[in-house]
């Protein structure tokens, strides 16, 4: 271990990501921003479609990896891949199903190199079932599991969100922690495995507020009308004076007591807050009482109030935001922001010691590498 990974929770792990876009290489920058040894391989064609579709995303999501740039289609590149799996602890790709087998370095044939090699499979539909070989994207796998269906206000049509829940929740994270349970079976018992990790199980999985529903009442609740998506006045979002938005998340009754004291309101405390129209009322109430106010002297206003009313911010100031820089979470790469790791570990600091590599910036590099290590193996 190099002095440098002193700390680094996931020093000594070796990950060959195959993967593009974006739900493979969020995964793998989990596992690179924590000390990791990524080594992203690319084609020497169009390599990871989203260098050329937002390159600016692709830097983001592809920091603290090395580059390496491999033809599968070349009998010497698959050798080569296969020597890389023989002492790597994890490979992730996101290829449909079939295709690595088709290269010739299909599971099948790398666990025969490494027995223990953890195989991570990203895909839309998993390996199995009548959808494995349809193509999709992220609002495709929200559509099937009900996730899209929920979305939006009440009476309009589902809303497409600018995040990408299943590529990101039920792809990458799913993946990273379905990656770390087998990393550590296989360092117990010596036994890898296939990883199926399909964006479809995640983001459905994650479903449990409106399963929760169906449950009780025995069918889920219209689009904009179940408790968390808009069917309670007091959690909700309203617009104040000046077009902007106050988030009222006022959910259990002492923040809502709490909130109708600080706004000076006590017969709104007295008003229905279940769902359903007999709260309408109160909806009205709440949405012309936030209206008098602009976002900023709201969150002025309720800044002291324990309430769980706060303004909804736009990216750009959410990275200037007190809060989010206290914990810091905005990092500079390039003098462009980025997203810093999340996981706050005793212990470990994050650092951004690579930018996003070139296309097989590092081939070089690697590759001696691994000839160094089949010299030692056979020395």
């Amino acid at each position: 271990m190099a002095d440098n990974d002193q700390g680094k929770p996931l020093a000594g792990l070796r990950v060959l990501d195959l993967t593009r876009l974006l739900p493979g290489p969020v995964c793998t920058l989990y596992l690179a921003d924590l000390g990791a040894d990524v080594i992203k391989i690319e084609d020497d064609q169009a390599g990871d479609y989203t260098r050329t579709l937002n390159a600016e995303m692709f830097a983001a999501v592809n920091r603290n990896k090395r580059g390496l740039t491999l033809d599968l289609r070349k009998a010497e590149d698959c050798e080569r891949l296969k020597a890389l799996a023989a002492d790597a602890e994890v490979l992730v790709e996101s290829f449909r199903p079939g295709v690595m087998e088709r290269l010739g370095v299909g599971y099948d044939v790398l666990k025969a190199v490494n027995p223990a090699l953890v195989y991570c499979a990203i895909t839309g539909y998993g390996r199995t079932g009548p959808y494995k070989d349809k193509a999709g994207h992220d609002i495709n796998y929200r559509g099937y599991t009900g996730h899209l269906e929920q979305g939006g206000r009440a009476g309009g049509p589902p809303d497409v969100s600018n995040f990408q829940l299943a590529d990101l929740g039920g792809g990458a994270l799913t993946a990273a922690f379905g990656i770390l349970a087998a990393v550590m079976r296989a360092r117990a018992t010596g036994q890898g495995g296939y990883l199926d990790s399909a964006m479809l199980d995640g983001t459905l999985a994650m479903q449990v507020v409106p399963l929760g529903t169906m449950r009780q009442i025995g069918h889920t609740r219209p689009r904009g009308e179940d408790m968390l998506s808009g069917g309670l006045p007091n959690y909700d979002v309203y617009e104040c004076a000046d077009g902007k938005y106050l988030a009222l998340g006022a959910l259990e009754p002492k923040f809502w007591l709490g909130f109708c004291q600080a706004v000076e309101r006590p017969d709104l405390a007295r008003m229905p807050i279940g769902t359903g129209p007999d709260a309408e009322a109160t909806r009205e109430a709440v949405r012309d009482l936030v209206a008098q106010r602009t976002r900023d002297e709201w969150a002025e206003y309720l800044a002291d109030h324990d309430v769980c009313a706060t303004p909804v911010l736009t990216l750009e100031e959410a990275l200037e935001n007190e809060q989010v820089r206290a914990r810091g979470m905005v990092c500079q790469v390039d003098g462009k922001p980025q997203f810093a790791c999340p996981v706050k570990l005793d212990g470990f600091e994050f650092r951004v010691e690579r930018e996003a590599p070139a296309p097989g910036e590092h081939s070089d590099e690697i590759l001696a590498e691994l000839e160094s290590r089949r010299s030692s193996a056979t020395g």
